[in-house]
Parts: structure tokens; sequence; C-alpha cells
């Protein structure tokens, strides 16, 4: 397990590193009590002394690691969780005990494997054979110390112990090489699903804009309108009220027939582009069915309702649509207001009856359903 993970917030990274260090601290405690055992079994060479200084000098290396993890200062390192250190530090008190053990010795053995085993999951390639050579040398040499002065034992058996360790620790290494490479390739595939996560969240978002929004003009289209006000009517509360129109292009079906429906399609994109500029953030427009559209003001007063739908009246008057000569274009708009508790539907129906009066009194004009 990579202690590097980029989405892993740094308390939290200390933490699960405090928590390693723990198991490795509770092997300790285990060595110690073994160490503890053979001493009283009189396998161990040196005095009672050099087992209490030894095993001191144990507690102050753990100790001296977990001050650097309370501290912070691990976060400095290349390598915050101290994985190389904290396995050299215990390969060279393994040998240390090894050496004070003489007919233990090959029991003992099995901690190479527990300590190398901690850098198997933690350690690259190159820190995980730096410790494999540290162990095997500094395990051989012990031998071979002992051999010069004569007082190897058991040449044989030293010898087949040597040659254990060193399978074992090839063994690992091939072992640790295996997983580091599954490592990179289970990295590579989560890179690559991400990536094929943001590109389907966003084809997902174009096709959320295709649904709500009219292709021709870029605005929301009838069923994302409704969906949209059916969640403002529902929030509305007392003492609240949200300003609604209905608004219809006068004569735009003569505009097609003159001009040919490109011209009309430009009409209405030209509204659009007109009304985007007339409105405030947050005010919703849709296309509600050929040149009729919809406006949600939300919060807005019966005054500003009117003054806002008299604003895009007057800038429609004035603008002129790219590649056209048109003379008069012109809206209708009907108005009204959304109470709470209120029905969409009815209130739709109000600014349709004040639309239908403002077309009847001659166009170009906006009704409000209040003044009746």
């Amino acid at each position: 397990m990579s202690t590097g993970s980029p989405r892993s917030s740094p308390r939290a990274l200390q933490k699960l590193l405090l928590k390693r260090f723990a198991m490795a601290c509770a092997t300790y405690a285990l060595v110690l009590s073994l160490t503890w055992v053979a001493l009283f079994c009189d396998l161990y060479r040196a005095s009672l002394d050099t087992a209490l200084v030894s095993s001191g000098l144990v507690v102050l290396s753990q100790l001296g690691f977990l001050l650097m993890f309370c501290s912070g200062l691990n976060r400095q390192c290349r390598d915050p969780s101290l994985a190389e250190a904290q396995m050299l530090v215990a390969l060279a008190w393994l040998v240390y005990l090894l050496s004070v053990l003489d007919n233990a010795r090959g029991t003992l053995l099995v901690f190479y494997a527990l300590i190398m085993l901690f850098g198997v999951f933690q350690l690259k390639s190159r820190g995980f054979v730096r410790c494999a050579a540290f162990a095997f040398f500094t395990f051989t040499g012990l031998n071979l110390w002992e051999a010069y002065h004569l007082q190897l034992a058991d040449p044989g058996l030293a010898l087949l112990q040597v040659c254990v360790l060193f399978v074992l620790l090839v063994w690992l290494g091939l072992f640790a090489k295996y997983l580091h490479d599954m490592r990179q390739r289970m990295r590579q595939r989560r890179f690559a699903l991400q990536a094929h996560q943001d590109t389907l969240r966003g084809m997902m978002r174009q096709l959320e804009d295709l649904v709500a929004t009219d292709e021709l003009t870029g605005l929301f289209n009838r069923r994302h309108f409704l969906r949209l006000a059916g969640l403002a009517v529902e929030d509305l509360t007392l003492g609240r009220q949200h300003g609604l129109a209905l608004i219809d292009l006068d004569h735009f079906k003569r505009i097609n027939d003159a001009h040919g429906h490109a011209a009309g399609d430009r009409v209405l994109q030209t509204f659009a582009s007109v009304a985007r500029a007339c409105l405030r953030e947050g005010d919703v427009l849709a296309r509600y069915g050929g040149e009729e559209f919809v406006l949600l003001l939300p919060d807005c007063e019966a005054d500003r309702l009117a003054a806002c739908c008299e604003r895009l009246r007057d800038a429609f008057a004035h603008a002129e649509p790219v590649g056209l000569r048109l003379d008069g274009l012109s809206l209708s708009a009907g108005m009204t207001l959304l109470e709470p508790g209120e029905h969409l539907d009815d209130a739709l129906q109000r600014a349709d009856q004040a639309l239908y009066r403002a077309k009847r009194s001659g166009r170009n004009r906006c009704e409000a359903a209040w003044e009746y």
C-alpha cells in the first residue's frame, strides 16, 4: 500500500503511519520478550547488565522514531513512513541479538522475514534491495567473524543458515518487485478510469444541457422551465412572490412568410440575445413554443416585473438581426405574480389571458393580470 496517496489528508496519512509504527513496536516487544526467555534459558551469551542496556537502547531507538512521527518531522523526509530507516535499525538490532545467541540463532532467523515483509508493501525496489543486502551481508559477516575467531560451533549449519537467508531474501525481493509492478498497473488503471469517468461526466453534462436547452436559441426549453418553476413555487414562503410573464413576438408568421424560415430563426436568436442582456443572474427565460417565451423573475414585485418587461420590449424594438432588414420588431407580454401555495398552471393561465389582452389591444405592449 502506498503511503503517498494524493487524496489523503496530512492528518489522515500521519494517523496511518502511527498505526504502522505501533505494529512495528509490537513486534519489538515480542522479540524483547523472546530475548529474556533466552536469557532465563541460558541461551544468552552476554551478561544480565548487557541485556538490560541493550533492551533500554532498543526502547530508546523506538522512542526516537515515535518523536519524529508525533512532531511531524517525518513529513520533511522523502519517505514520510521512514520505512527504510526503521528496517535498517531493526536489522541491526536483530544481527546483534543473533550474535549473542548461539544454539538459538536458527530459531530467530524467522524475524528476518517479518522485518523484510514490513518493507514489501512500503518500499520501492531499490530501497528493498538495500535493506536485503544489509541483512545478508551483516548476517554473513557475523558468521565470518566468528569463524575467523574460531567461535563458530557448527560451520556447516552456519553455511546452511546463510544460504536459507539468501534464498528468503531473493524470494522476498522478487515478491516485492511483483507487488510494486502490480501497484503501478493498478495506479495506471485507476488514472485511466478516472479519466474515463471525467469524460463520462462531461458527456452527461452535455446531455443534460441538450435535454434542458432549446437548440435554436440556447435558452431553456419548456420542459426544463416547468421543472425549475415548479421548484421555485415549492420554495415560496409567506411574504414572497415571483414574477411570471408570457412573451410573444408580434407578427412572427408574417416574417416567416415574407423572408423565409431562416429569417424567422434569426429573429428568435436575436430576441434570445437581447433578453440575456436585459435579465439578471438567476432570472429564468425559456422558449415556451414557437415564437412564445416565458419569463420567471424570482423574488420580484409587480413594479420590477413591469419595468423588466418594458425594458425587454424596448430593447427588442431597437434590435437589428444580423443580415436582415426588418422594420417594426415588437413583442407583447402578459404579466402576473406567483403567490405562496398557488399552482403554476393557474399563474400561467392568468399570464396567458393578459398576453391575449395585449395582442387584442394592438400588440407591442405589456399587460398585467393584477390590473384586472
